[in-house]
C-alpha cells in the first residue's frame, strides 16, 4: 500500500480537486495550499508575502539544498527568500512522508521523495481546450485571457521542476501513474489513484 501520493500537475487539469478528493476517499492528510502557510508560519512571514515566491526560483541554490537532509536551514540569513521557502516546504513534505497517509500536492514532491517506495508518483495533465474551460468556469479567467494564463503558468511550473530536480516535467518516466483527466473525467481519476494506492 502506498502511504504517500504526490500529484503533479498541469494548471486546470483538475489536479487539486483530485488530491483534495482523493485524500478524503482515502482518509488521508492534504497537503497543498495549506504547506505555504505553515511555511510562512515558520519563517513568520505573512503568506501574502511569499506566495508569489511559490514555484519561480532558478534552482541553482535550490538544487543543492534540495540534495541535503531537511532541505538545508532555512533560517540561514544569506538565503534568498525563494529559497528559504522553498527549503521550509520541503521540511514539512519530508515531515509528512516519515508521518505517512497523506497526498501531497505540486512543490515538486515526487522527486523530494523519490527515495521512498512508499510513495506513489502522479501526474495529472489534460488537453487545453477542457483545461481552458475549467480556468475560465473554475477559476474566475476571463475567456480572452485563458489560453496565455495556462501557457504562463505551466511554463513557470516546467521552470521551476525543471531547475529543482534536473528532470523533465511530465516525463512518464518520472512518475508511476500520467492520468488525462480531460478524457477520464476526475472522478474516474480519483477512484483509479485510490485503487492504486491500496496495490
Amino acid at each position: 500500500m502506498y502511504r504517500v501520493i504526490t500529484i503533479e500537475r498541469q494548471y486546470a487539469s483538475g489536479g487539486n480537486e483530485i488530491g483534495r478528493k482523493l485524500a478524503e476517499e482515502l482518509g488521508y492528510k492534504l497537503f497543498d495550499h495549506n504547506i505555504l502557510h505553515e511555511a510562512a508560519a515558520n519563517l513568520k512571514t505573512p503568506p501574502i508575502y511569499i506566495e508569489n515566491l511559490e514555484e519561480t526560483s532558478s534552482g541553482s541554490l535550490i538544487f543543492n539544498l534540495s540534495k541535503t537532509p531537511f532541505g538545508g536551514n532555512s533560517n540561514d540569513k544569506h538565503l534568498p527568500m525563494a529559497e528559504k521557502l522553498f527549503a521550509e516546504e520541503k521540511s514539512i513534505i519530508e515531515r509528512a512522508a516519515e508521518e505517512g497517509g497523506c497526498v501531497i500536492v505540486g512543490r515538486a514532491a515526487g522527486h523530494i521523495l523519490k527515495d521512498r517506495e512508499d510513495c506513489l508518483r502522479v501526474f495529472i495533465h489534460a488537453d487545453i481546450q477542457t483545461r481552458m474551460k475549467r480556468a475560465i468556469d473554475k477559476e474566475g479567467i476571463k475567456e480572452s485571457e485563458a489560453e496565455s494564463v495556462l501557457k504562463k503558468i505551466d511554463k513557470r511550473r516546467n521552470g521551476f521542476y525543471n531547475s529543482v530536480t534536473k528532470w523533465e516535467w511530465g516525463n512518464p518516466k518520472y512518475f508511476e501513474l500520467c492520468l488525462d483527466s480531460g478524457k477520464l473525467g476526475l472522478e474516474r481519476c480519483v477512484q483509479l489513484l485510490a485503487q492504486a494506492a491500496k496495490l
